[in-house]
């Protein structure tokens, strides 16, 4: 055999030793998830048959699939390491005559029905337009409206939102910018990532092993000890750390399913990397850390599934509709997102998050606030992406996930919403809505990849 066959031999042996490796990991990833009772397998049929199908097709509605956003604001913590020069980190906007009429003539908080008349929509504009009403609504309601545009609902966001009346704020047609691997990494991308997990993960100075799973390990610990610590902590702070792992993992995984594989003629092919999912994911490769990782992509999935649930009553009034301008669209975008909710409610395993700051009240409202402070930080720390297509799904997911848990826990809010009337307690805008929906349908996705590794990997055998 020549030299270069041995060699091709050789990478392909080694590459299904790998494979095997990381079987070894899907057999890791069975059975019940911690802090929650729910078993990973049912997560999976629920996804697959109920979840998917329909999250996919309501991403493809203009409602969901034009998202606003500002690509241009200033890091706010270090000096700007410059925008990535990389072709795949182009974001492309979408030009103002694509924008649907309904969509364009709104602003950050419209998501209903708009007065078809300009001056309606102008009055609309002076209140910032918050959610613009039915045109079956009194003007008394109108008014009301108008007032609750100014109320400062801040101490109830979870997410630092754009302003999206900045000259620097664009629409992006998502399905046209899809998430997938760019080549974007090194310490740009090492720093955003150790910034998120070394400063805002509750980390104490006397727990050496950096959260961080890119960061290098210190000496010959294995992580258990820090596996320990973790343990040790309140319910608030495992889940708080959980929730990030699992944004990471979910991202990562969708890296390595839309895999820039070859370009030929300046076409490229983007697919599946099993290669790249084994050394992200792989035990060994990982240290133990991908098993785990996957498991906080379930942890999250049923985060943010809880949420779609709970916010089902505020969807359901009449007032509130997915305005576009299209009538009909408009119409079975509702009807289809109503349906998703309604098979959120089905699942019977839900996380239960009355159990989180329950403890006495002074102590748990200072927990939670401190929990709200940490990953609004986060969600600042998007803006130092310096990829723009990178940065553009992190600021999406942050918020949809930022999103859920201003949800979850505005609970007594939803409960008490008028049915014909728009609501000062509990409110989203439609920049909250967008973000929401395509951040649950991304984890959908992670979570569908992650059954099509399993086979690409059992074919590989």
């Amino acid at each position: 055999m020549s030299g270069g066959g041995a060699g091709r031999s050789g990478a392909a042996l080694r590459l299904l030793a790998a494979l095997g490796c990381v079987l070894a990991a899907e057999a890791q990833l069975t059975g019940v998830l911690d802090d929650c009772l729910c078993d990973i397998e049912s997560i999976d049929d629920f996804n697959t048959f109920k979840i998917f199908p329909k999250i996919q097709k309501l991403q493809e509605r203009d409602y969901f699939r034009y998202y606003k956003v500002n690509l241009k604001r200033p890091c706010p913590f270090w000096a700007d390491d410059g925008h990535c020069s990389i072709k795949d980190c182009h974001v492309e906007p979408c030009p103002e005559s694509k924008i649907p009429v309904g969509i364009k003539a709104g602003s950050s908080n419209k998501y209903s029905k708009a007065a078809n008349h300009s001056k309606e929509l102008e009055d609309c504009e002076q209140a910032n337009k918050l959610g613009a009403v039915n045109s079956t609504l009194s003007n008394q309601s109108k008014e009301a409206f108008i007032d609750w545009a100014r109320y400062d609902d801040s101490q109830d966001h979870f997410c630092e939102l754009d302003d999206e009346r900045s000259p620097d704020a664009q629409y992006v047609d998502l399905l046209l910018n899809p998430e997938r691997y760019t080549g974007y990494k090194g310490p740009s991308a090492w720093r955003v990532w150790n910034s998120i997990y070394e400063e805002n993960c509750f980390k104490p100075r006397s727990v050496y092993r950096p959260l961080n799973p890119l960061a290098p390990s210190r000496g010959g610990d294995d992580g258990e000890s820090f596996y320990t610590w973790l343990e040790g902590l309140c319910l608030e702070k495992r889940v708080f750390y959980k929730l990030i792992s699992g944004l990471h993992a979910s991202i990562n995984l969708h890296l390595c399913a839309n895999y820039l594989l070859e370009e030929t003629w300046g076409k490229p092919s983007w697919g599946p990397n099993v290669k790249e999912f084994t050394r992200r994911f792989d035990p060994i490769e990982t240290k133990g850390e991908g098993p785990r990782r996957l498991k906080n992509l379930y942890f999250l999935y049923l985060i943010e599934l809880r949420a779609l649930s709970k916010v089902a009553p505020y969807f359901e009034r009449s007032v509130v509709d997915l305005y576009t301008g299209n009538g009909h669209e408009d119409a079975e975008s509702k009807a289809l997102l109503l349906e998703i909710f309604r098979d959120t409610k089905s699942f019977h395993m839900h996380f239960d998050e009355k159990s989180m700051f329950a403890g006495d009240k002074k102590g748990a409202k200072s927990l939670k606030e401190e929990f709200r402070l940490h990953f609004k930080n986060i969600s600042r720390i998007m803006d130092c992406v310096g990829c723009d297509k990178c940065r553009l799904w992190g600021k999406l997911q942050t918020q949809g996930l930022g999103t859920a848990l201003k949800i979850l826990f505005s609970e007594k809010e939803i409960q008490n919403l008028p049915e014909n009337s728009p609501s000062k307690g509990f409110q989203l805008t439609r920049q909250e809505i967008v973000a929401l929906v395509n951040a649950f349908g991304r984890l959908s996705t992670s979570i569908k990849e992650l059954q099509n590794f399993k086979v690409l990997l059992q074919r590989t055998r």
